[in-house]
């Protein structure tokens, strides 16, 4: 395991617009935002946002040398950009791997890199797990395992002994009876046909994950997790995964099925307080995929982009440049 220690050395490439955006029909429902940027003739990588719900974040961009990536971004659906805004029917794990299968055709890549945090690891060793051979590494940050424990710590009892305050807020949305399973009580709210019940509910849930994320938290990431136009799809989608356990076979389906992985180069890179996921994530991913290199950044939380995660991701996505 590596320990990051310089924090200074590397950090984001310079902005860039996307070169070609547009959207692909991939069920009668579904109708999906992508957009590619860097040179169109460069190495191929699939950034897999967050969430599930997150959509693209244009900063994601920046983590690639784009004079030789060619960088392909999906708003998962329901999410971002993609059609219906906020959609849970047909919205499942297995959908979403593949979108991203469709979308590597349509593209016309025969294997691309896979970069993803937080949900985004998640759905990249999904989609790993089932097209090996269509990856050429794995880069992921923030590891989420969609185990019921995973999701047990964030929402319910875990990350609330570390951050009570802003737990309280969140708990107390929930009347106490039904305060023993807050994620189907969310659940029940985010899923109401009536605005002033469902928007409220999806802010609060937001929120809290916002106050989290970082090792410091950050009122500008509070602050845009709480507008209605970004919360609403983040939530109800988010609590739609979670209350189905991330329509995964088995409670710890990913860890069994990471022997898929073994012949894919990786880098796992993780912040040592990280309370939206616990860094015990990372190191059992590991322990399965032990090819795979483990960076525990000594001074970071979730985000990537803290400045040590920052440097980490960048090494690997330089390290990992095919010549």
């Amino acid at each position: 395991m590596q320990t990051i220690q310089d924090n200074s050395r590397l950090s984001f490439f310079p902005e860039i617009e996307p070169f070609k955006t547009g959207f692909l029909q991939v069920t009668e429902c579904h109708r999906l935002y992508y957009e590619e940027a860097g040179n169109p003739e460069g190495q191929a990588v699939i950034v897999v946002h967050g969430g599930p719900g997150g959509g693209i974040n244009p900063k994601q961009r920046r983590y690639f040398d784009p004079d030789h990536y060619r960088i392909i971004s999906l708003d998962q659906r329901g999410a971002g950009q993609s059609l219906p805004y906020a959609e849970l029917s047909e919205n499942t794990t297995w959908d979403l791997v593949d979108d991203m299968e469709f979308l590597r055709e349509h593209c016309q890549v025969s294997q691309w890199q896979v970069f993803g945090g937080s949900w985004g690891t998640t759905l990249a060793l999904a989609y790993a797990i089932s097209h090996s051979e269509r990856v050429s590494s794995l880069i992921l940050r923030g590891i989420f395992l969609g185990r019921p424990r995973d999701i047990h710590w964030l929402y319910q009892e875990g990350a609330s002994n570390i951050f009570p305050e802003a737990h309280q807020v969140f708990r107390e949305h929930i009347p106490p009876a039904e305060q023993h399973n807050l994620i189907e009580a969310y659940y029940q709210r985010l899923t109401s046909e009536h605005e002033g019940i469902r928007v409220p509910a999806a802010q609060i849930w937001s929120i809290w994950e916002a106050a989290i994320s970082k090792l410091i938290p950050d009122a500008a990431i509070i602050e845009a997790f709480e507008n209605p136009d970004f919360a609403v799809a983040f939530a109800r989608i988010e609590c739609h995964y979670f209350v189905h356990n991330c329509f995964f076979k088995t409670h710890n389906y990913l860890l069994e099925q990471a022997h898929h992985l073994h012949k894919i180069p990786g880098k796992i890179v993780h912040g040592r307080y990280d309370i939206v996921c616990a860094a015990e994530n990372a190191w059992s991913l590991h322990q399965a995929w032990p090819q795979a290199q483990l960076v525990m950044v000594p001074d970071a939380g979730h985000s990537g982009s803290e400045p040590g995660t920052l440097a980490a991701l960048i090494e690997a996505t330089e390290a990992f440049k095919i010549k």
